[in-house]
């Protein structure tokens, strides 16, 4: 390979719009490899290595951890029959949409105890009573005779 058509580590780094130190740590991941290194020891990579590290940016951006990403380059490397890959890569995809509904899901109900919590604090805002030891903090509601909601009770 003619060093001249790659490039040392800082000038690959600007190209990809990243830094040494995650090249570096890609490389000792084994998710991204020098194509070459010098005697010294510096490396150099190819122009169209960036193509690999957009891929595995784009497979985080998904939400894949890294060791994923590194296993699924590991399996496509060793020679797996493409619809194995293939079905590799689907099955990592979809675990991954799983996580992503169920955190949906975490966050839905995250966004209704708000909401709740909300329209508590729009009622208490009118009310006389304000919380103190003899009106046990206002728990429960002097108004509506209700427990508060949990996420503001300390509040009140």
């Amino acid at each position: 390979m003619d060093r001249k058509d790659l490039l040392k580590i800082g000038d690959f780094a600007s190209l990809a719009d990243t830094n040494l130190r995650t090249l570096r740590y890609y490389e000792e991941l084994g998710l991204l490899t020098p194509a070459a290194r010098s005697d010294g020891g510096f490396r150099y990579y190819r122009a169209t290595d960036v193509n690999r590290l957009n891929m595995i940016r784009h497979l985080q951006d998904l939400g894949l951890q890294l060791d994923q990403i590194g296993a699924l380059l590991t399996c496509r490397e060793e020679g797996l029959e493409h619809h194995h890959f293939v079905e590799r890569v689907r099955h990592a995809l979809s675990a991954q949409d799983d996580l992503l509904q169920a955190r949906i899901a975490e966050l839905e109900d995250q966004r209704m105890r708000i909401a709740k919590s909300v329209i508590k604090v729009s009622e208490c805002a009118g009310c006389k009573t304000r919380p103190s030891a003899l009106n046990n903090f206002c728990e429960p509601c002097a108004e509506t005779g209700m427990p508060l909601p949990k996420p503001i009770s300390a509040l009140f």
